[in-house]
């Protein structure tokens, strides 16, 4: 979709592709802390998060205290397909991911993972979330480095046991690959279109729950890129 016919759709609020769907919201889950916590040295370190559309995990960490750094994108096929028409036919090999830049002395990964799937994404839905159906939109954990690897392993068998969700967890662990980031209209979405019908009913309520769950975490300004 060009950008120009993009932006007049947006305007009236009549998106019609991927991530547009209006949807109820899912009610977050009180995830446990992480028995097994992170311990990576100091300096800001990145993490990748794939979770469904990228808009609304984009708004939940751009509300963590410790997070300077959240940019929408593509992880898990080539760059030459790395574009938001071609990623939504499904046939990629991408998901919409989040790139987090946070700073451990401040929020731990394990936190990082906490919120993830307290708030942002339902661990439970295969190759969808919510609204939003194929392969672009499955929810996976993509470590940067071994200790991210061993945290994230650690706390999906924690939640695998802990009983919270009826259905099994299907959460992936990818290898990273690269990033690339999606298009400057999917950057900071929530926070320049929050009438916007999607981010109203499908990603407030999960800022709402974030703040809720985490008061202790969460920030009220909106980290933008």
């Amino acid at each position: 979709m060009r950008r120009p016919l993009l932006s007049a759709l947006m305007a009236v609020g009549v998106l019609t592709a991927s991530c547009q769907q209006p949807a109820q919201a899912e009610g977050a889950v009180a995830t446990p802390a992480a028995a097994v916590q992170a311990n990576e040295p100091a300096g800001k370190k990145t993490a990748v998060f794939a979770g469904g559309c990228f808009w609304g995990i984009e708004a939940v960490f751009s509300h963590l205290d410790g997070v300077s750094s959240v940019v929408s994108g593509y992880h898990g096929g080539a760059r030459n397909t790395a574009i938001y028409d071609v990623v939504g036919t499904g046939r990629t090999g991408h998901a919409e991911a989040v790139r987090v830049t946070y700073d451990p002395a401040k929020i731990r990964y394990d936190q990082l993972l906490r919120v993830f799937f307290a708030v942002g994404a339902d661990p439970t839905q295969l190759n969808y979330q919510g609204p939003d159906h194929g392969t672009q939109y499955r929810n996976a954990l993509v470590p940067m480095n071994a200790e991210q690897a061993r945290v994230a392993a650690a706390y999906l068998a924690q939640l695998k046991k802990s009983g919270l969700w009826k259905q099994p967890i299907v959460t992936a662990i990818e290898p990273y690959k690269a990033f690339y980031p999606a298009e400057g209209y999917h950057q900071d979405f929530a926070a320049n279109n929050p009438d916007h019908g999607y981010i109203k009913r499908w990603d407030a309520p999960k800022v709402a729950n974030l703040k809720r769950l985490f008061p202790d975490l969460y920030k009220a300004g909106f980290t933008r890129n």
